[in-house]
């Protein structure tokens, strides 16, 4: 028989207690944006739950967009192969029409290796997030805070790290000026911050922030038949920096909240976002940003967007969050030690009770791709739990190959443009075209060089020297950074005049629901 049904995504067949056939489990598209849970330990069929709901919200029409931290979810792009496993499951539950297929997938990479750029400014990460990328302490966010605040005043575009790196040796140079006016700006929370993006450099950063940004409408695709992209982010190499992968997603979320008009409750989402290995979101997160997440949590369901947490435990996730999940599946927890013991009882206690089990004893007995599930239903209100056997995937199981992944990279509808970088004309420019300036001023009110002897007993050469105004703003001339070409100062400060857009740009500085808000 069939389990398809209409405004539904099937998830598997509940099981009774005497381990029959009990009933088709769903999750209603209806309520698709009221967000989502997806637990359990390592091993245990959590990316394959996340794969088959990725799979059903895209054959719905839904856009999806998640992340592939281990790298086996890419398979979702390839057409699944015949295993004995996945049809033995198709028996057990029923479902008879159970048949492999491919899904419309564009696959992106931030450091661009395994799909498509995705780049955002500096402006548009924000002070908070931007902060809290850098790990950065309350006296270290305080000047960051008071360098966007600089910067939106001055027209100073932020788009690149280079950008930053300049506008914070400005603010170092120009500090009793600066601390004046805004607060106490110290060379000593200066220099910790500057030392705080060199780490950040050589975790990739570079390849992240910078021009073309990511276009939200490329999340939102749906092909000509109708079926809805999933976006997978490539994320293996990205993990080496937890704190950099958490930040990406919380800042991308951001934007969705901010871009995306108020749709109230729709038949369907707009797109899914799946946020994988949660946990890192929330670990060690200071309170403003707890309650910020929350607060796009809870308001980015009137968006159409729903929001899919995916973890080993429901006590990574805070309760304030946690209460608006309505969609829940509870893979299996192990119960070793007094502590993971105290953890099971609490995830079953977060399900509407089945008076047919114990749903503390059953979530430590689950088999791989066995879960407990409870979604929303009629009224939004939480259905029964049941322990559910999950359905096979029609996509491939595990990674796909590099010949599938190019044949996926060569029928990518978006534009190749935005895999090119832009570096046009921004902070970095227009303080080294001020810092010229300055200097050519200075040399024409001031006697010929020639004439300027050093004072007496100077050793070395016999002539005054000006530092080279690179050293002074992190590089410049003609040297590489990032594989592109950077302008000569001479070069920058002209162009920098023709281009009123730098200035528009700079008094749109602070935005989004995080980047916007201080402590």
């Amino acid at each position: 028989m069939t389990m398809q049904q209409d405004g539904k995504i099937y998830l598997g067949t509940s099981r009774k207690p005497d381990d029959s056939i009990n009933k088709g489990e769903y999750l209603d598209l209806k309520y698709g944006n009221r967000h989502g849970l997806v637990t359990g330990a390592t091993g245990t069929g959590k990316t394959v739950t996340l794969q088959i709901l990725a799979e059903g919200f895209s054959n719905a029409g839904v856009p999806v967009f998640c992340a592939d931290v281990k790298g086996d979810l890419s398979g979702i792009g390839g057409k699944g192969e015949p295993k004995d496993f996945l049809e033995k499951r198709a028996r057990e539950i029923g479902l008879d029409d159970f048949a492999y297929n491919k899904f419309p997938v564009i696959f992106w990479d931030l450091f661009g290796e395994r799909g498509h750029r995705m780049r955002a400014t500096v402006t548009e990460m924000g002070p908070l997030l931007l902060a809290r990328m850098m790990d950065a302490s309350d006296a270290q966010e305080g000047v960051i805070n008071i360098a966007f605040k600089l910067a939106d005043e001055q027209g100073l575009p932020l788009l690149d790290l280079k950008d930053f790196q300049a506008l914070l040796t400005y603010m170092s140079q120009n500090a009793k000026e600066i601390s004046g006016r805004y607060g106490l700006v110290s060379p000593t929370s200066v220099g910790a911050i500057q030392r705080q993006l060199l780490i950040l450099e050589q975790q990739g950063a570079t390849s992240f922030f910078g021009e073309p940004a990511l276009k939200i409408s490329d999340l939102m695709r749906t092909t000509y038949d109708g079926r809805g992209y999933i976006s997978v982010l490539a994320a293996q190499k990205l993990m080496l920096s937890p704190k950099l992968y958490a930040t990406f997603l919380l800042w991308l979320l951001s934007e969705l909240f901010e871009e995306l008009p108020e749709v109230g409750d729709p038949a369907k989402p707009k797109l899914v976002f799946f946020f994988d290995e949660a946990h890192l979101l929330f670990k060690d997160a200071p309170k403003v940003l707890l309650e910020r997440i929350e607060q796009v949590v809870r308001l980015i369901r009137s968006k159409g967007v729903g929001v899919y947490f995916v973890t080993q435990n429901p006590a990574d996730v805070p309760d304030t969050v946690l209460a608006q999940l309505g969609n829940r599946i509870q893979h299996a927890l192990r119960a070793y030690s007094p502590n993971e013991v105290k953890a099971v009882k609490i995830a079953a206690d977060t399900f509407r009770p089945n008076p047919d089990f114990n749903a503390a004893e059953v979530i430590s007995n689950l088999g791989t791709g066995e879960a407990l599930v409870s979604t929303l239903e009629a009224k939004g209100t939480p259905s029964v739990v049941q322990r559910t056997l999950i359905r096979p995937p029609s996509s491939l199981l595990g990674p796909l190959s590099d010949d599938g992944l190019a044949e996926v990279l060569s029928q990518t509808p978006i534009d190749d443009t935005n895999d090119t970088d832009l570096d046009r004309v921004s902070a970095y420019e227009m303080l080294a075209g001020r810092a010229q300036a300055a200097e050519d001023k200075q040399q024409q009110g001031a006697p010929h060089q020639e004439d300027i002897q050093p004072p007496e007993g100077t050793p070395g050469s016999n002539r005054w020297t000006l530092p080279d105004l690179g050293s002074v703003l992190g590089g410049g001339g003609t040297t590489k950074s990032g594989g592109r070409q950077r302008e000569t100062v001479v070069e920058a400060a002209m162009k920098s005049a023709a281009r009123s857009v730098a200035s528009s740009l700079g008094r749109a500085l602070v935005r989004g629901i995080l980047g916007s808000l201080k402590k």
